[in-house]
């Protein structure tokens, strides 16, 4: 049986397109780009070129764009420098974000460099943003608010317009997670009150280990990493030029087909929550599905079974890839922060299923039919 691939949001299959833009630098440009010799300017021009590309498609200036190893290193700088660089003496978050950025707060909290709230998360698993209002009115001090544009679990988006303007009416730092919606949605950064937003390439068919942090350009904050002059003084170590060249293409593709992709990707996901509901068996869905949520991503929950307790081992015997969560904490999956938080003590077994333009009704179908036979 041919593997079936539904952890998309886990990352995504390299485009072949974008492993061609990379391949002159993994091979004759080769160049270090702080080298003042032809070879370094050459990679020198690609980075920049690169930068330029991707302030444009998110309607940015090429300065406020700044590459990194990826969305957690970003989210790390974002917040921390917030705190160190900014004034930020309080931050407001969600119990559903990403470890990138709960830990992150975890640490400068611990630190005494911060206090911290979070808001209320409806039972659907969307963010209550009168309690974001409350919760920004009740403080005397300067803000971060930190929020996910959409849950890699659930799926489930915020109103980045509606949450910036509460951040703005209240003079607040505005922080956002962006890493599962670069290269799935269109962005007018210049329209959008957010200071900081993050991406990785691997979510959207580019390579991993190089992402981007968006600075808003009044903002004004010290490297996260030291020791070199990279990143025009942001961030030291030599630049992943190959990593950005095929970031920058891998956005550009992205972009382009973005609404015949995103009808076709959101087509498979809406046929699958039929099959799914066909099958019967208490079967239910996390989040809002059928709502703002992600096009990408369907969380399901099944029944507590001996064989369901089993599923997602069993579902990779059978060469069907999917996840019971995020898949960044590697090893035995432990429970997910996000459904215990919007589902406390709730026993089902969940599984995450994200799609992407490679997949297929037909590959639904096959996995409905194992499903139908596993639970």
């Amino acid at each position: 049986m041919q593997r079936i691939y539904l952890d998309n949001a886990a990352t995504t299959a390299l485009e072949p397109q974008v492993l061609e833009e990379m391949m002159p630098f993994l091979t004759e440009k080769f160049g270090n780009p702080s080298s003042i010799y032809s070879y370094g300017r050459e990679t020198r021009m690609a980075i920049e070129s690169a930068r330029k590309k991707v302030a444009k498609i998110l309607n940015a200036h090429p300065g406020e764009i700044f590459f990194t190893s990826g969305g957690t290193e970003s989210s790390n700088t974002a917040i921390t420098e917030a705190v160190y660089d900014l004034g930020c003496e309080h931050i407001i978050s969600s119990a559903i974000e990403h470890h990138a950025v709960l830990h992150t707060i975890d640490h400068l909290v611990k630190a005494g460099k911060a206090t911290s709230r979070f808001v209320k998360i409806f039972q659907n698993g969307h963010v209550d943003l009168e309690d974001l209002e409350r919760l920004l009115d009740e403080t005397n001090k300067k803000t971060l608010v930190s929020l996910m544009h959409a849950n890699n679990e659930i799926g489930n988006m915020i109103d980045l317009a509606a949450v910036g303007e509460l951040c703005r009416k209240y003079n607040a730092i505005f922080h956002s997670d962006t890493v599962q919606t670069v290269g799935h949605f269109p962005f007018d950064l210049k329209k959008t009150y957010v200071h900081f937003i993050t991406a990785a390439g691997h979510k959207f068919h580019g390579p991993k280990g190089i992402g981007i942090l968006f600075v808003r350009d009044n903002i004004k904050i010290q490297p996260f990493i030291h020791g070199g002059s990279q990143e025009r003084n942001m961030r030291a170590g030599t630049e992943n030029v190959y990593g950005v060249a095929g970031f920058a293409k891998a956005l550009e593709i992205a972009t382009s087909s973005y609404e015949s992709d995103s009808a076709y990707i959101a087509g498979v996901k809406a046929y699958m929550m039929g099959q799914l509901e066909n099958l019967g068996a208490g079967i239910e869905f996390n989040g809002d599905p059928r709502g703002r949520s992600l096009y990408t991503v369907l969380n399901v929950s099944f029944p507590k079974t001996e064989k369901s307790e089993m599923l997602l081992l069993n579902l990779d015997i059978n060469h069907i890839c999917a996840s019971g969560g995020s898949a960044c904490t590697s090893g035995a999956h432990a429970g997910s922060h996000v459904l215990e938080a919007i589902h406390p003590g709730n026993n089902r077994v969940a599984v995450r299923f994200s799609f992407c333009k490679h997949n297929t009704r037909s590959e639904v179908d096959q996995v409905i039919n194992k499903l139908s036979q596993l639970i």
